[in-house]
């Protein structure tokens, strides 16, 4: 039985991967601190007994027993809300505890797959955005904390595997959604549809002119399982290419939930991208991979996830304290 430790297993993407590697009959380690992660996610799994739970920090030093053949590593704020309210620590995910992964990779000989994302792509230049494009990000701007963060965690990455010869791989996410979302983390989908549920009107930042791609989980994860499996070391989009303004998404959100709402506007915040479309060529022709759900049936699956939460998960304004987790 092949062994693979995953970070952030109780976050939204590592959950799921949780499910599917657990699906696939391998011995799964789940890692998380809970700092955005949350228990009921998988709770499901305690009674697995392929399934172990480890509550660390990844910047912390990493000791697992035994044999270990893969690590995914999804560890990390991804929210702007988050890693706005924690940007030291998100920058020490994506630094200290890839470097703390990559050596264990390299003390297991086993193969690390990492979590980038299409944030290294900052606000783009180039449409849609490609594996070679360099990107344009803005180092000290309130969201360079995530985007660096994850662009030296492309390259410590790539270090590790030319110099030290650890088999590695890199994906590029680009917008997923999907059950098991944080509610009120600040995201698009999450945003309307819980002020869609709570009779509150649509927040459009911006003139909603900017666009979006939205990729179902089930295909993100299908994506990142052939992506850990292949023989490909760079980066890989996996996202589906299918864009969208916002405003127009909206509109969309309001016709799913059957809501009366209005759509009201504030300004954009700093740095936000006017584009975000993948090209997946790549993922086509090295793995056989392109989306399959189509973003009408993946919304009516999240929203109905979304409509089964407790009346007061729903009204829940905030739903992390980073309190415990901050050193002032």
């Amino acid at each position: 039985m092949n062994t693979i430790l995953i970070t952030g297993a109780a976050g939204f993407l590592g959950s799921h991967l949780c499910d599917r590697f657990l699906k696939e009959n391998f011995k799964v380690y789940g890692m998380d601190n809970f700092i955005t992660g949350d228990s009921k996610n998988i709770n499901h799994l305690s009674d697995n007994s392929n399934f172990e739970f480890i509550n660390h920090d990844v910047t912390e030093y990493i000791e697992i027993e035994g044999e270990l053949d893969y690590i995914l590593h999804f560890a990390s704020p991804a929210s702007p809300i988050d890693y706005l309210k924690i940007p030291i620590q998100t920058l020490k995910v994506g630094s200290l505890g890839t470097h703390n992964l990559l050596g264990v990779a390299k003390a297991k000989n086993a193969r690390m797959l990492i979590a980038s994302t299409s944030e290294v792509y900052g606000d783009p230049l180039v449409h849609p955005q490609t594996e070679d494009y360099y990107g344009n990000v803005n180092t000290i701007g309130p969201r360079g904390v995530y985007d660096e963060a994850k662009r030296f965690q492309e390259s410590i990455t790539m270090a590790y595997h030319r110099f030290h010869g650890v088999e590695t791989r890199i994906v590029r996410i680009f917008n997923t959604y999907g059950p098991r979302m944080r509610l009120n983390d600040g995201r698009v989908i999450p945003a309307f549809m819980g002020q869609a549920l709570r009779g509150e009107d649509l927040t459009v930042f911006g003139d909603g002119s900017q666009t979006r791609s939205f990729c179902y989980v089930d295909d993100q994860i299908e994506g990142i399982y052939r992506l850990l499996l292949s023989d490909y070391v760079e980066p890989v989009n996996i996202g589906n290419p299918f864009e969208i303004t916002i405003k127009d998404f909206a509109e969309e959100i309001i016709k799913l939930t059957g809501t009366m709402q209005k759509v009201i506007y504030k300004d954009l915040p700093v740095n936000d991208p006017m584009q975000r479309q993948p090209d997946i060529s790549l993922a086509k022709k090295l793995l056989g991979w392109e989306p399959k759900v189509q973003r009408a049936e993946g919304m009516k699956i999240t929203f109905d996830y979304f409509k089964s939460l407790t009346e007061e998960e729903l009204y829940k304004s905030e739903h992390k304290d980073f309190t415990g987790y901050i050193n002032k």
